[in-house]
């Protein structure tokens, strides 16, 4: 299996632990496999019988293997194994990720949340901390991570890498804008290998230092920066397998298709779907679910993309979906274009610097284009407010005795906002209890709090606050690295 850069007009091939460790393309773009495989009826069937008999774990090699050649098949199943397990407290439901029916086959929640840090980001994360340290240890490598987070992204990565050989963890988060229970969850660690970083800005500035950092050649080659944002073609390859997961739960035979109703920002986990449909999983609809910050429910029903600025993003109830500028949506108008590289470099390399881009940026193909969207890949989207989330919350418990953070009940809310006649699998983003004062408000009553997570609150904080600034972040990361035992990862 080959990868390409989404901008690079020459498809030059790479392998995957090249670009398992790499993330970032030099030339900007983001790196995709340079086919999908595909999947037959035939495997739906194996698979179908392997999730029932082995579980999760023995799934994920299986899909693996179609996009990774350059690890052994045998040890593929020994990571995804060590991945995907309840052993040491990685998960918490032996099934990984359960599926619970809402109303009449109609509504279903894929719950994502099982892992350590009770995020979707934890199916990643933990297949990649096991992708990292094979492959640093096979090279005799070490790497330096840079990571930006609007909220369950970096505690995920830094729980799956904390006390690990050969791995540093930077993270960027935007300052005060992430839950009290987020912000335990990652600033209480003290591991030597993990570096918090709260940046005086919102995600997308996070987002884009982290871009700056790894356009700087020179810099990223001298520190070894890698990433785990989902920029990394591998964090989208783990998430592939919920789908295929999901879909063989709530499906007796490959005849049916399902929907997937899918809370998101920045635009990875339903990338991931929509690379799932493209490999013939009997998907019908892909419905973006988006909160106050409506970029991408923009798109999908205008046809204009205009990231907003730092200034034009709001603070919102379901915080981790605060973002303007979706990083993975260049990997789906990649395809969308038929793997365009010269356009998708001007989209993304200088259409959106300037404000963004529309449908007339396609060209003569652009109706064609958002005919593929639409039709081909079946996106539909939608957008709620707080008062939404709150109703939804409250509908949720009233109805069927099940509480969801706020960011669930934005994909809930969207999914309602069509009426679809496949079933719509909602996927999870969190447990609510970090979010516990959105769910008081709309139950008057704090979630519960699971007992892997008592005390987390009472932990001491280890951050360091920066401007919004790369040079500055570039040299806290080149101290922290040269003096590593003289560094103090403490608040400052």
């Amino acid at each position: 299996m080959d990868y390409i850069s989404t901008r690079d007009p020459h498809s030059t091939a790479h392998s995957f632990t090249d670009i398992l460790l790499q993330g970032l393309s030099p030339d900007g773009g983001l790196y995709m496999p340079a086919v999908y495989p595909q999947i037959s009826g035939d495997m739906l069937d194996q698979w179908r019988t392997l999730l029932a008999q082995k579980g999760y774990a023995a799934l994920a090699a299986e899909v693996l293997k179609l996009y990774v050649d350059d690890i052994p098949p045998q040890v593929i199943e020994q990571l995804t194994a060590k991945a995907y397990t309840t052993e040491g407290g990685k998960f918490a439901h032996e099934e990984i990720v359960p599926v619970t029916c809402l109303e009449d086959d109609k509504l279903y929640i894929a719950h994502l949340s099982e892992g350590p840090t009770a995020a979707f980001k934890d199916m990643a994360m933990q297949l990649l901390g096991e992708l990292f340290e094979f492959e640093l240890g096979r090279r005799g490598e070490e790497i330096n991570i840079l990571g930006a987070t609007s909220g369950d992204t970096g505690s995920s990565a830094e729980y799956a890498m904390r006390g690990r050989d050969g791995i540093r963890v930077f993270m960027l988060t935007p300052a005060g804008r992430m839950t009290p229970f987020q912000q335990a969850q990652m600033f209480g660690l003290d591991d030597p290998n993990i570096f918090n970083i709260a940046l005086d800005g919102v995600f997308d500035d996070c987002q884009d230092v982290v871009k700056e950092v790894n356009g700087d050649a020179a810099f990223k080659s001298k520190y070894s920066i890698g990433a785990v944002n989902s920029i990394n073609w591998a964090r989208l390859l783990a998430q592939i397998v919920y789908y295929i997961s999901s879909y063989l739960k709530v499906t007796e035979s490959n005849e049916q298709k399902v929907s997937f109703s899918v809370p998101t920002g920045n635009f990875g986990d339903v990338c991931a779907g929509h690379i799932a449909k493209q490999m013939g999983l009997p998907i019908d609809k892909l419905i973006v679910a988006t909160n106050e910050n409506d970029v991408l429910d923009e798109f999908f029903v205008t046809g204009e993309y205009r990231p907003r600025s730092a200034e034009e993003t709001f603070a919102t109830s379901s915080p981790s979906m605060d973002i303007s500028k979706a990083s993975n949506f260049e990997r789906m108008i990649f395809d969308a274009t038929l793997r365009n590289p010269t356009l998708t470099a001007e989209l993304f390399g200088t259409k959106v610097k300037d404000g963004g881009f529309n449908a007339d940026d396609f060209g003569a193909a652009g109706e064609e284009v958002m005919a593929r969207i639409r039709d081909e890949f079946g996106f539909l989207s939608g957008t709620s407010t707080h008062e939404d989330r709150l109703e939804i919350i409250r509908q949720l418990k009233e109805d069927f005795w099940i509480v969801v953070d706020p960011h669930t009940a934005d994909g809930v809310s969207a999914a309602q906002q069509h009426k679809l006649d496949t079933p719509v699998i909602v996927l999870e983003t969190a447990l609510p209890v970090k979010f516990s004062r959105t769910i008081y408000e709309a139950i008057e009553e704090y979630p519960r709090v699971p007992e892997r997570f008592k005390g987390i609150m009472d932990a001491e904080r280890h951050v360091t606050d920066l401007p919004n600034d790369t040079e500055a972040v570039k040299q806290f990361i080149a101290n922290a690295i040269d003096n590593t035992d003289n560094t103090d990862n403490t608040e400052v």
